[in-house]
């Protein structure tokens, strides 16, 4: 960072499609300003992608974990 793109982990569980549901990790190939990563993004842009991620209609719907539990 900032010539490669960072690594994104959730320590609260999350079902979103781009994290690994095993570790948390946030799956570069799947987040689309990760797996295009320039120098000019900062942490903001990828904050602001998952939470685009986070309000996509098809993704609202998914089951989520227990409130506070953790990978």
């Amino acid at each position: 960072y900032p010539d490669h793109s960072p690594k994104v982990n959730f320590n609260s569980r999350i079902n979103l499609p781009c994290v690994d549901q095993r570790t948390g990790t946030v799956i570069p190939e799947k987040l689309s300003c990760l797996a295009r990563w320039s120098r000019t993004y900062s942490l903001e842009t990828i904050l602001v992608e998952l939470r685009r991620e986070m309000a996509n209609p098809a993704n609202r719907k998914l089951p989520q974990p227990a409130e506070g539990t953790t990978f």
